[in-house]
């Protein structure tokens, strides 16, 4: 598959989404994107930039318009996902009004959101600026959320995005095991890191997330967990060792974690409450990935993994189970997660076949340290496909 075709293949999803929703007309409305344009854009129009005012449009009954500047029409025309193209010289409004008086849509979906940051991606000044050109029209009361329409059309992934995950899944093994077999007691963490920085380099991927903190490293009991960069912190025998790792594969991620523990003199196997830490986590992942399936909402999930980690005497973790995956380690959209404040409405949105979703559940054990794993799961429907091999065993070196 090439990466020009992802784009038509995802406006053609967007198409059948629309209907499935009972929703006219969708309006992505951009202006100079390379100083960070609407997250969804890569999705339905590809790593093109667009510099003027312009407006993306898809239809239910399968027009693909997109009004652009007129020196940004060939690249429009080359992403293949539009079978219309409008130029505007001086301004969009004149174009997007005589668009939407053709298509008369009752009801048009724009990109604002209060949970899905993917899906909140018309800012204040272009919404208010859409607004000024609606205004003469009966459209400017017609404006609902995407939401639900991106939500649906960045998680259900293709073959073609499913294969990229995967591959990015694939790499991002054969790093760990390549550097695990380097890894020796009196390294730091940021040593560590530059091991598996030095096998992405040669394998010329990209990161999942800023390098600063791809990896994560935690050696040892005081290592803080979180989104934060290895530090000099020396890896000792009778300690711990977690990564959280991924890399990008043509635009798309994996986000996996993994487990090492270093035996101290005299030790041939991991000390009882380090090897009940790595089995309560492993017990909580399979939990969670054999009650998956479609409908079921991620709280759920959430609740069992959350539950099996409790039970096995540990505070409860203070982060999801899992968030999907994509083109981004966190995706967007519907997440397995507890019903707090931050994470909105997300955990009460069933799961739906063809989403990725990562797991991974986390305790501390006192005296040794971290211990998370995260597996990359794709749900279809009849229950999750692991996209590479999961750890099941705790690593001892």
């Amino acid at each position: 598959m090439t990466t020009s075709s992802l784009p038509l293949q995802k406006a053609l999803q967007a198409v059948d989404i629309l209907n499935e929703k009972g929703i006219d007309l969708w309006l992505t409305f951009v202006r100079e994107t390379s100083h960070g344009g609407d997250p969804i854009l890569p999705v339905i129009y590809g790593s093109t930039g667009l510099t003027w005012p312009s407006a993306l449009i898809i239809t239910c009954s399968g027009q693909r318009i997109a009004i652009v500047g007129r020196l940004e029409t060939a690249a429009a025309r080359a992403t293949g996902a539009y079978d219309e193209i409008i130029p505007h010289d001086t301004g969009i409004t004149a174009p997007l009004r005589e668009t939407l008086a053709r298509l008369d849509p009752q009801q048009i979906a724009v990109n604002i959101s209060k949970n899905d940051v993917l899906a909140d991606g018309l800012s204040w000044g272009m919404y208010q600026t859409l607004l000024d050109i609606l205004a003469p029209t009966p459209y400017a009361g017609r404006l609902v959320s995407a939401e639900g329409v991106i939500a649906a059309l960045n998680g259900r992934k293709t073959p073609g995005e499913v294969e990229r995950i995967r591959a990015a899944v694939k790499f991002t093994a054969q790093i760990f095991n390549e550097s695990f077999a380097k890894i020796r007691p009196g390294m730091s963490e940021k040593q560590i890191a530059g091991l598996l920085h030095d096998q992405t380099h040669r394998r010329g991927l990209d990161y999942a997330w800023p390098v600063e903190s791809c990896p994560a490293v935690n050696a040892g009991p005081d290592s803080p967990m979180g989104h934060s960069g290895p530090t000099d912190t020396i890896l000792q025998r009778g300690h711990l060792l977690h990564f959280d790792f991924g890399v990008k594969v043509e635009e798309f991620c994996s986000d996996i974690q993994r487990m090492v523990y270093f035996l101290a003199p005299g030790e041939t196997q991991a000390p009882a409450p380090v090897q009940h830490g790595f089995d309560t986590v492993l017990h909580a992942i399979q939990a969670a990935a054999a009650a998956m399936k479609p409908g079921v909402t991620g709280a759920e999930i959430d609740g069992i993994a959350r539950s099996i980690v409790t039970g096995g005497g540990y505070p409860e973790f203070m982060h999801g189970l899992g968030h999907q995956l994509g083109r981004h380690a966190h995706d967007g959209g519907g997440m397995l997660g507890p019903r707090w404040e931050k994470y909105a409405d997300l955990p009460d949105r069933p799961l739906e076949a063809s989403q990725v979703y990562t797991l991974e559940p986390s305790l501390y054990v006192p005296g040794y340290g971290v211990v998370g794993l995260e597996e990359d799961v794709l749900l279809t429907e009849h229950g999750v496909e692991y996209l590479g091999e999961p750890q099941t065993t705790l690593i001892l070196k």
